[in-house]
């Protein structure tokens, strides 16, 4: 019996271990990646703002201006998109 109680608190040491480990390997990953609002296409937004949709791949359209994607630290400005009426938007780090 005290074998058994030990294994099992053993295990669930090691899960909750691995589950700590993959945590901060998710915040370092994402410590060099921004947030930038309207650049992602339709159903692939990695979140959005309050109100708009609840997260992930839900927009429902092009370059929402209130949905985000992930994107490599210093890029987002920089990066641009045309919209249907011909004009074109940069990214930014906040929504629109």
């Amino acid at each position: 019996m005290i074998n058994r109680t030990t294994n099992a608190a053993l295990a669930a040491a090691v899960a909750a271990a691995a589950l700590m480990s993959a945590g901060a390997n998710a915040q370092t990953a994402n410590a060099e990646k921004e947030r930038c609002y309207g650049i992602s296409m339709a159903g692939k937004n990695d979140c959005a703002a309050t109100g708009n949709n609840s997260c992930s791949g839900q927009s429902k359209a092009d370059y929402d201006a209130k949905a985000w994607k992930y994107v490599a630290k210093g890029s987002c400005a920089t990066m641009e998109v045309t919209l249907k009426d011909g004009m074109k938007r940069k990214g930014t780090l906040a929504p629109m």
